[in-house]
């Protein structure tokens, strides 16, 4: 069992270093021992090793450190999609020659798809514009999304790109480009998870899931078959051994290591995709939830703040007219969006309520002040399956251009959409 149990431990400690590096930043989960964690393994453990080279040579060692620490994660190169290729590809080829001559015609079929599927969508993710902006296409992605005055403010220019910064737009430090709706830059598609490829990148995240699961599910039925054949005794749960007696553990658990070793390349594979499908799920989960609270990661950052703006006392809201005249320079006269912002959100350093008569500030009436996210509404929120929709179908109408000119999603203008309360905490 020595092996298995040396396996198993590797395993769930990359993963659980890599939930660590994805999670740990994440605004649901500051203040909790995740975060701590991520604080620990990836800034004060490093600044202990920084301290330790500078005594002990006079710090040459960190600088090379750092420059190929920043160019694996900050950097745009294939290693990690080449990695994950080999990991998909090897993985299969050590589990199939086992498992395939014991199939059914119809899991076979499943089985073919549910292999194929990753690759699909990994090429897609990876080999689509994700929404690169361009001079050329800068005026068509301005009509995206309104501002709303609360994350995203009209006037901002892109100090690189020069050029004037689309709602929910932000570039990216490793593609060097501006990117439409960016969600955030993924080392695993060496690409950016962007407006034109984030459904690529939510399919992809649930075909490797199902992947993951279906191999672990299936390799374990597999060996349970065969060590049953071997061990009639023997049973998937301890307690159900002995026609229902019970066995000791550690017989169980000697019956597991044979079967692992009588089919060493199934089930160290069955082994991988049981401990590394939970990873996979809980992103897919995390994403099916930004995509149902319509924002993005980078955006439940920006609320991240503004929460905690709101909670000491610096935040405070208004209304906004909404046909009020748009400033035609910085802002678009038309965007496909269904909703307009109906409010505007300022912090301020004193704490003190803005001037009401202040004409710096856009909107109108009394300022109120926020302490929480419950107070405000996210204008690209517009319900779960139009949320899903403006995924899927990026560049969808949902509204009809000015020149009453019927687009594709000019029936969907009918019911009045409001933009929904934040849901991040």
């Amino acid at each position: 069992m020595g092996v298995i149990a040396t396996v198993a431990t590797v395993v769930l400690a990359i993963s659980f270093m890599v939930f660590v590096t994805f999670f740990g930043r994440l605004p649901a989960l500051r203040g909790t021992p995740i975060s701590w964690l991520h604080k620990v393994i990836w800034v004060h453990f490093p600044n202990v090793l920084k301290s330790i080279d500078r005594r002990v040579t006079g710090g040459r060692i960190s600088p090379a450190c750092v420059r190929f620490g920043n160019y694996m994660m900050y950097d745009r190169h294939p290693s990690v999609l080449i990695f994950f290729l080999l990991l998909l590809s090897i993985g299969e080829i050590l589990y199939l020659p086992t498992a395939w001559p014991q199939l059914t015609p119809l899991v076979k079929l499943t089985g073919t798809i549910s292999i194929i599927l990753p690759y699909l969508f990994l090429y897609l993710a990876a080999f689509t514009d994700p929404g690169y902006i361009t001079p050329a296409n800068h005026p068509q992605e301005m009509s995206r999304y309104p501002y709303d005055f609360t994350l995203f403010h009209p006037g901002n220019e892109c100090h690189t790109c020069h050029l004037l910064k689309p709602a929910r737009s932000k570039h990216c430090s490793v593609c060097k480009r501006c990117i439409a709706k960016n969600d955030h830059h993924c080392i695993f598609i060496n690409n950016c998870v962007g407006a034109n490829n984030q459904h690529w990148f939510i399919l992809l995240l649930l075909s490797t899931a199902v992947l993951t699961a279906y191999g672990g599910i299936l390799g374990v039925y597999l060996m349970a078959k065969r060590m049953n054949f071997f061990f009639p005794y023997w049973a998937l749960l301890p307690w159900n051994a002995n026609k229902g007696e019970g066995m000791p553990l550690k017989d169980w658990l000697v019956i597991w290591s044979w079967g692992f070793q009588n089919q060493v390349g199934m089930g160290a594979v069955t082994l991988l995709a049981g401990l590394t499908s939970p990873l996979v799920w809980g992103l897919l989960g995390y994403h099916a939830w930004l995509v149902y609270c319509g924002t993005t990661t980078n955006e439940s950052m920006k609320w991240s703040d503004w929460s905690y703006e709101m909670r000491e006392g610096f935040a405070y809201k208004r209304k906004m007219h909404g046909q009020r005249q748009k400033d035609l320079k910085v802002e678009p006269a038309w965007t496909r969006w269904p909703a307009e912002t109906e409010q505007i959100l300022v912090r301020t350093e004193s704490g003190q309520c803005p001037a009401e008569d202040d004409q710096t500030l856009p909107g109108y009436g009394p300022w109120e002040a926020v302490w929480g996210l419950k107070d405000v509404e996210n204008l690209y929120d517009i319900g779960f399956w139009d949320n899903l929709v403006d995924v899927l179908m990026p560049g969808y109408n949902f509204r009809d251009e000015p020149s009453g000119k019927r687009q594709r999603g000019g029936l969907r203008q009918r019911k009045k959409r409001r933009a929904r309360r934040i849901y991040l905490a």
